[in-house]
């Protein structure tokens, strides 16, 4: 029983420091930093890439906003990569005005492959451009994504995560759990980051790519499910920084149905399972070598998952231990498992209304979110527990049942401002 009691307390001191340096990093993200000086002034080409499986329901409302953009029409091209397309997705993102990329393999489906069958082209024609803007085919994108994206390159930066934003944030419990937690992420883990000059991360979709990176990399070259974060950490690993930026916006739809949900989140934390085994070793050995605070935090991230929530598990299990064997109070058993729920399901939706507080976004519409929140956080820890055992990597395709428009995003916007 003694043993049982020094690991426990030994373990609720190592998850007990991990966590008060993620809320020492956070609070980082509530100091205003002065605006980055202008390294160069230009007007810089770039590419908008869009990897589209099957999606005539949305290409055409995110081809309209990239051709909308504040930006000179002739500095920017839309591709789009119809990705083993059995629809009218090519058709119809030609006739919005996109050049179509068809491409056909059984074998290598995923996003990632689609990229890099792509940019190998690119990279062979010498193409004119001077960044990659990527983007996944449900967004539509904010008309200054690119003029703020440019920003940023005229800055020094060179790979740069935009503002994910949700279309549709009210739907459901799913969709507002999508969003809550999305928004308390850009703010307190990528936004913090940058303040501080640590790296964020990927997000998926809505960054951007100097074109000279992609050369350099010949492609896009990620073996994950994750191919978002494994880029990432891969430029971690070479020390260097990546941007983060609060207005090249865009807009994300959400899965309404839990069974698509569950699907996409355990593809994600599979993903997050093969970059902790292709990467831990490697970050681990950076942060010993090169002794930076970004190289120890991206080690910190790939372990700060599925390992926490394993202790987690651990320290719950003991817990149950101590008291069928008399090792506590049953006083002392209840403030123990409080101690785990209550920042587990409770703080959660606290800080994400303090999140939308800080970013000015209307909370109203979002009330039954908060309450809901901790069902959507609950479901996620049964994901992490399942995928510990049983780990599906087959991509299942979310449906996207409506058509949403840039112009409705943003009335949707004002209106619920005006409400407040």
């Amino acid at each position: 029983m003694e043993y049982i009691y020094i690991l426990r307390e030994a373990l609720v001191w190592l998850i007990t420091i991990f966590w008060l340096y993620q809320i020492g990093i956070s609070l980082c993200s509530l100091v205003k930093l002065k605006e980055k000086p202008l390294k160069v002034k230009k007007d810089h080409k770039f590419m908008a890439v869009i990897p589209a499986h099957n999606e005539e329901t949305v290409i055409g409302n995110l081809v309209e906003s990239l051709k909308n953009q504040n930006y000179n029409k002739d500095l920017y091209d839309i591709y789009v990569i119809a990705d083993n397309c059995t629809d009218n997705t090519a058709r119809i993102a030609k006739q919005a005005g996109a050049i179509v990329y068809e491409r056909y393999d059984e074998v290598n489906k995923t996003k990632g492959y689609a990229l890099d069958w792509f940019l190998q082209q690119k990279i062979k024609e010498n193409a004119p451009y001077d960044a990659v803007c990527i983007f996944d085919a449900d967004n539509i994108v904010d008309k200054n994504f690119i003029t703020a994206m440019n920003k940023k390159l005229c800055q020094g930066e060179e790979v740069v995560q935009g503002y994910r934003d949700i279309k549709n944030p009210t739907d459901n419990w799913i969709t507002s759990g999508y969003a809550l937690f999305y928004w308390t992420m850009h703010r307190f883990y990528h936004l913090a980051r940058y303040n501080l000059g640590l790296s964020p991360l990927l997000n998926g979709t809505g960054f951007m790519v100097s074109f000279d990176i992609i050369k350099e990399n010949n492609g896009w070259k990620t073996i994950t499910l994750t191919e978002d974060i494994e880029f990432s950490l891969q430029r971690i690993l070479k020390g260097k920084r990546l941007g983060w930026s609060t207005e090249a916006i865009v807009y994300d739809e959400q899965p309404t149905g839990f069974k698509q949900s569950w699907s996409q989140r355990s593809r994600w934390t599979v993903g997050h399972m093969q970059c902790m085994k292709e990467y831990t070793n490697k970050l681990f050995d950076a942060a010993k070598e090169k002794k930076t605070m970004m190289n120890i935090d991206g080690f910190l991230y790939i372990i700060g998952s599925i390992p926490m929530f394993v202790i987690t598990l651990v320290l719950l299990f003991s817990n149950f231990i101590l008291y069928a064997a008399d090792g506590m109070t049953q006083t002392e058993f209840i403030l123990n498992i409080l101690r785990f729920l209550v920042p587990t399901f409770v703080l959660p939706s606290a800080t994400a209304a303090f999140v939308m507080y800080l970013d000015g976004k209307p909370i109203k519409p979002m009330i039954k979110g908060f309450f809901t929140y901790p069902l959507f956080m609950g479901s996620w820890l049964l994901i992490n527990f399942k995928c510990l055992f049983k780990r599906e990597t087959s991509w299942e395709k979310i449906t996207h049942n409506r058509s949403i428009k840039i112009d409705e995003v943003n009335q949707e916007e004002i209106i619920e401002v005006e409400k407040v």
